[in-house]
């Protein structure tokens, strides 16, 4: 029996958020009024705004802060930016220092941004994470802009809700949940990314049609080799329709945030996750996933009756891609095993991994074979291998 001075009171509540995504072919020329018309006025004061880049994209494109602050100039009338344009490194380094962060902290506070200021940030998916965690925690929230500049950034994790840092040698330890402004993917960004770069962000378009729409699969198939020479009437369309399907689970899959159990978006990102950190970030994140997501998907033709053809079809359209499937970390199974429990831990709760029943099709699994599992390392590796020896 309840006592009359106790009570209980469980209020569900949900909060309502709109996320803006933009196409376009040079967001700092002809089609700049796109990136303009995101950054809205706030009572009589014009908005500030503070621009963060990747060191590597201006390294690559030493043109593209003087195209900043013209861009500024000619619309200093809608916004203003605040003191210098800021650079910061690229690629895993950037969230492996945690005083890189505090850094960003330091220039926001100093630039007085307050809640409806911007931060637009230029560069890769690891610069897109680590400032825009800074920008998500300055303020409880400042309003980001997200400005992909990889093709693994403009396909999925630049429309993504999360940021984070990584800490303790863990991927992403520490981070938040935070649905940026706005993200614009813009073709002109990606002229000077290299070969490889280019390469590695269609490992997640793979992964996510794989889950999602067997059609696309079959697309990227036929089209591999034209992407991996980075034909932009083909690959265009790739990123985009990436994007979308993204997009699409985060916004109507029901688990925004990932509170639930499962976390289908990261097939193959157990192993990929540890991969990185194993091979000191030598490897690409998107080299790693397509190294995951070829392992999961042998593992569930062993494993879960994903049809072994199918399995084959995948692991040469990686290839077909120009992603390799081996790496001498591959070998070190005790350790990237460990990655089955920080993947645990960084969902909470029991483990849950997604495997592949056909090409569309998913399950949620709570114990991995890990006899089987070392048959399927063992099989891409020998699959790499071979791909490599062909070329």
């Amino acid at each position: 029996m309840t006592s009359s001075n106790t009570s209980a009171m469980d209020i569900s509540f949900s909060v309502p958020f709109l996320h803006r995504l933009r196409l376009t072919r040079d967001v700092f020329g002809q089609d700049d009024q796109i990136l303009l018309n995101l950054i809205e006025p706030s009572g009589e004061a014009l908005p500030r705004v503070q621009f963060w880049i990747d060191e590597h994209v201006a390294a690559a494109q030493p043109q593209l802060p003087a195209r900043i602050r013209a861009f500024a100039q000619c619309h200093q009338d809608r916004f203003r930016l605040t003191g210098n344009i800021q650079i910061c490194p690229g690629g895993e380094a950037v969230k492996n220092d945690i005083h890189i962060l505090e850094r960003m902290l330091k220039c926001m506070n100093a630039a007085d941004l307050d809640r409806r200021s911007y931060v637009v940030v230029i560069g890769g998916g690891a610069v897109l994470d680590a400032v825009g965690f800074a920008a998500a925690i300055a303020h409880r929230g400042i309003r980001l802009i997200r400005l992909p500049t990889t093709t693994l950034a403009q396909a999925d994790s630049g429309v993504g809700v999360k940021n984070s840092v990584n800490l303790f040698e863990k991927k992403n330890w520490i981070g938040s949940f935070a649905v940026p402004w706005g993200v614009i993917n813009d073709e002109s960004l990606l002229a000077s990314l290299p070969d490889r770069d280019f390469r590695c962000g269609f490992s997640e378009a793979v992964k996510v049609s794989l889950l999602k729409d067997p059609e696309e699969f079959a697309r990227i198939e036929a089209s591999a080799e034209q992407i991996r020479n980075r034909e932009m009437n083909v690959a265009r369309e790739v990123i985009r329709r990436s994007a979308l399907l993204h997009l699409e689970h985060i916004t109507r899959g029901g688990d925004p945030f990932e509170m639930l159990e499962a976390r289908p978006l990261d097939f193959g990102h157990w192993s990929a996750h540890k991969l990185e950190p194993m091979t000191h970030f030598e490897l690409r994140h998107g080299e790693a996933v397509a190294i995951g997501v070829a392992i999961d998907t042998v593992y569930s033709s062993l494993v879960h009756g994903f049809p072994k053809e199918d399995a084959e079809r995948v692991l040469k359209c990686l290839t077909d891609l120009g992603l390799s499937l081996t790496h001498p970390a591959l070998e070190e199974t005790r350790p990237l095993f460990d990655g089955l429990e920080e993947f645990r831990q960084h969902l909470g709760g029991r483990l849950t991994v997604t495997m592949l029943t056909h090409i569309g099709g998913k399950i949620d699994v709570h114990e991995i074979d890990r006899e089987q599992m070392q048959t399927a390392i063992e099989t891409v590796v020998a699959y790499g291998t071979r791909s490599q020896a062909a070329i």
